[in-house]
Order: C-alpha cells, then sequence, then structure tokens
C-alpha cells in the first residue's frame, strides 16, 4: 500500500495501538505546535518501525507538549528489507545525503566502514540515526533500517556472513558495464560496499578480490563522487538483483 503524503508522518518509539496516547518528545512537540501550528483535532501518521503506520489525532497542546491519540492503523509492518549497505563516511553534510538515499533506495542495515582513505573516520552513529529517520519520515518508509557501530575494514569482512554475497565498487575492473556481473549472481541475501572519496587501496582491493563471496563492479566509465557512487550503486544492485 502507498503512502499518503498529504500527512505529516512522525516517527515515535512507543508501542502503537487503537486509543494508546503518546507523548510526543521536546523536538516533535516544537516542530507540531510552533513549526506546523496544529491544534487539537489535527491528523497526523504515525510509526514506529514495528507496528506498521497509524492514524493518530492532536489530542492537547501546550507551549513545550503535545499528546496524540493514536486511531487505527492505516499500513501494515512490511519486512525490513535484507540488504546491508556498507559504506566508508564522508564529511558531515554529505555523509547525511549519503544516508538518506540509503534509506529511500531500500537500505535494511546501514554499516559505517573505515578503509584507509577514509577522511572522516568518526560517524557518529547519533547522527546516522536522526537522518535515517528523517529520511523515513519523509518518504513513506516504514521498515526503518537499523544503524551498526563504525568498524574497520578488516573486521567487516572477517563477520561478513558467508552466504550474503558482497558488492564493493571497483573503479579498476575491465568493464564498464556492472549489469551483467550483477545477474551472474545467484545469492538473494546480498551486501553492497562503497568506499571513500579516494577510493579502495591496491591492498584493500587485493583484499576484496581475494575473497570468494565478493563480487566487484565497475560503476560506468566516469568517475563518481563517493555519495554519487552509493546513489548509482543502489539503483543497479536494486534494478537487477533486489526489490525492484
Amino acid at each position: 500500500m502507498r503512502a499518503n503524503y498529504k500527512m505529516q508522518r512522525l516517527y515515535v518509539t512507543g508501542d502503537l495501538r487503537k486509543g494508546v496516547g503518546i507523548e510526543a518528545d521536546k523536538a516533535q512537540s516544537h516542530y507540531l505546535v510552533h513549526v506546523l501550528r496544529l491544534a487539537p483535532g489535527a491528523e497526523i501518521l504515525l510509526f514506529n518501525g514495528r507496528d506498521g503506520e497509524w492514524s493518530a489525532r492532536v489530542a492537547a497542546v501546550s507551549k513545550k507538549a503535545a499528546t496524540l491519540e493514536v486511531g487505527t492503523q492505516t499500513r501494515p509492518q512490511p519486512p525490513t528489507p535484507d540488504l546491508v549497505y556498507a559504506f566508508a563516511p564522508l564529511k558531515a553534510g554529505r555523509l547525511d545525503y549519503l544516508v538518506q538515499k540509503a534509506v529511500e533506495m531500500g537500505a535494511g542495515i546501514i554499516q559505517p566502514v573505515i578503509t584507509q582513505h577514509t577522511q572522516a573516520s568518526k560517524a557518529s552513529p547519533e547522527r546516522i540515526e536522526a537522518n535515517v529517520i528523517e529520511a523515513a519520515e519523509q518518504c513513506g518508509v516504514l521498515a526503518v533500517p537499523s544503524v551498526r557501530g563504525p568498524v574497520k575494514l578488516d573486521r567487516l569482512l572477517a563477520d561478513w556472513e558467508k552466504d550474503r554475497r558482497l558488492i564493493f565498487c571497483d573503479e579498476g575492473t575491465e568493464t564498464n558495464n556492472p549489469v551483467p556481473l550483477l545477474r551472474g549472481i545467484e545469492e538473494r541475501r546480498i551486501g553492497l560496499l562503497v568506499g571513500p572519496e579516494g577510493g579502495f587501496s591496491d591492498d584493500e582491493r587485493r583484499q576484496l578480490r581475494a575473497l570468494p563471496f565478493v563480487t566487484a563492479i565497475p560503476l560506468g566509465p566516469r568517475i563518481l563522487r563517493a555519495d554519487t557512487a552509493a546513489v548509482a550503486a543502489l539503483a543497479l544492485v536494486q534494478a537487477t538483483i533486489g526489490d525492484w
């Protein structure tokens, strides 16, 4: 069922069921009362990543708080996408964009990875989670991706599930066309790894290419910025072997 984009959507942490009262947190209350200027009786949509999407009405407002009353379920909870999106963190503004696009494109797990050329190694899980929630609110996403803490590339590969194919974007491949390579993947469980602005080091590329569960793909004949590469790679994966 398609999302209703005409109504304001709000992510909450509490359980959702008919008749339950939800106290919006301070930031949400400020947004509802002072930015949107919603009055008692106004309707919005709520979701928590577990119970689907529910209609709700503003039951009461004050200068500092808004209370919401849950109505009926408008959409059931879908399964979380089984796509691991691993990426080398970028600087703040571009990292925000990258995470938001990953949510929109159907990532189920957001995994920052520290590589040799990573420029912004201190990726804040709290900032990433905030961007995940913002993207989910704006784009009608109900299956909110989980955010993992940053790990070094060696650790990611050592702990990788061997029945999950890892696709990594490698500008050194022998072809410019990724589609035949992607269509040749038999596993249904997949992960995508996008490197930093400077690309993977030669040692990292050799390490990745030596692993039996890894597939290297190109992204065409042009050099892409890391955030552009992320969107392009996610679109390719979803369109060829994903949920499109």
